[in-house]
């Protein structure tokens, strides 16, 4: 028998992984850390409301399911996803204009696996996605995890410039395209019609897939509804859409889903099953209970008629708030506002001030692939009340002072 005498010196451990040390963590995480203490007037988070959560309804859901079928509520489930909380998904989906069956619908832990899921299944090492300027933070992480080359598309205040996007992919031959159309986080801007049919042109055209990702949408307050590029022609086969209960009916639950052609569906459900299996059954079975018995719609639209109060109160107090020459957008819906101060402020170095005011705000330049824009600042106005929101630009002013 062979004997292992014990070692002289340890050797160390096998090093990490070169992405896990490569990409950092998230920003925005780091700042809310900083900023939770209560006396802070918090725009800094991109969290829902939680005194509007449905918390009797989803309580009682819970129970409902708890009581009736403890069995299959507390079993393993299928890697798709329970079929109640498929065919009430396909439902939602296909009375908003695109025509959807259950088989079409992979139930996710929260809409940020999705993309997790996407990454796997659609990205090589050194194959390039193409993101908004600035874009969704979680995503740039997601796909940098992947080891793609993220590149920025051209825009302005209406979001992506489809003729920059259609010389960006005849140029660089990207894999897909990532965006959040409707009240993007950071800016809370939304993609027009005709740009969105635009961008589905050169999908069909270059050969493209385009990720969708739309957890905000329901929460309009004004305007009319654009219709999801996935329901416009030439985009049905190369458009994967993205939706999240997170901020419609609580983040808590982590369920998010993708709808996407099937080779690329079942890809992602054997990625899926390598990840986690499949989503905790009695969430699903729950979530499909609250929308068989209660009014998700009418619910939402509470949600939103508040939201639409709180922006109403940052926008009418922001220019007092703001130095001179600085700009900022009005979101139709959804949970954010994006400034940008006239040079040569930089929001990431003025912050540690900020926060001695007792207020705080994300810094923009963590946003963007490409070369940040120093000046600009995300607000969250969702999370405060409006006489709250007035004192926090208050303090934001005199922060911003010095």
């Amino acid at each position: 028998m062979t004997v292992i005498e014990p070692a002289a010196t340890t050797a160390p451990v096998p090093p990490l992984a070169a992405r896990a040390t490569a990409i950092g963590g998230s920003p925005v995480r780091d700042i809310l850390a900083v900023t939770a203490r209560p006396e802070v007037i918090n725009f800094a988070g991109g969290l829902p409301a939680p005194e509007l959560f449905d918390a009797a309804g989803i309580a009682a859901a819970y129970r409902d399911v708890l009581a009736e079928e403890p069995a299959r509520a507390l079993q393993y489930s299928t890697t798709e996803g329970e079929p109640a909380l498929r065919t009430a998904l396909a439902a939602r989906t296909a009375v908003r204009g695109l025509p959807t069956e259950p088989d079409d619908v992979l139930v996710t832990t929260g809409s940020q696996q999705a993309l997790s899921l996407l990454a796997t299944a659609l990205l090589e090492p050194g194959d390039t996605v193409l993101v908004e300027s600035p874009c969704y933070l979680a995503a740039l992480q997601a796909f940098a995890f992947a080891g793609a080359r993220v590149l920025a598309v051209p825009g302005d205040e209406d979001g992506i410039d489809p003729e920059a996007l259609d010389t960006l992919v005849a140029r660089e031959r990207p894999k897909l395209l990532y965006t959040v159309p409707t009240f993007q986080n950071p800016t809370g801007r939304t993609l027009p019609a005709e740009r969105r049919a635009a961008v589905a042109r050169v999908a069909a055209t270059r050969g493209l897939w385009i990720v969708e990702d739309d957890p905000y949408g329901e929460l309009r307050f004004e305007g009319e509804r654009v219709p999801w590029i996935a329901s416009l022609e030439g985009a049905g086969d190369r458009t994967v859409l993205l939706g999240s209960f997170s901020k419609v009916m609580a983040p808590g639950l982590r369920l998010g889903w993708l709808r996407a052609p099937a080779a690329l569906r079942r890809a992602c459900a054997v990625a899926k099953q390598a990840a986690d299996l499949h989503t905790p059954t009695v969430n699903q079975l729950a979530a499909a209970r609250y929308l068989a018995d209660r009014d998700l719609d009418a619910h939402v639209a509470r949600v939103a008629s508040v939201y639409r109060e709180r922006r109403d109160a940052m926008l009418a107090g922001i220019g007092d708030a703001l130095p001179a020459g600085s700009t900022w957008t009005r979101p139709e819906g959804g949970m954010f506002l994006w400034a940008r101060l006239p040079e040569p402020y930089d929001t990431t170095a003025l912050l540690r001030g900020v926060v001695e005011h007792g207020v705080a705000y994300v810094p923009g330049a963590p946003f963007y692939a490409g070369t940040p824009e120093a000046s600009t600042m995300r607000l969250c106005f969702v999370t405060q009340t409006p006489d709250e929101i007035a004192e926090g630009l208050r303090r934001l002013a005199s922060g911003l002072r010095g």
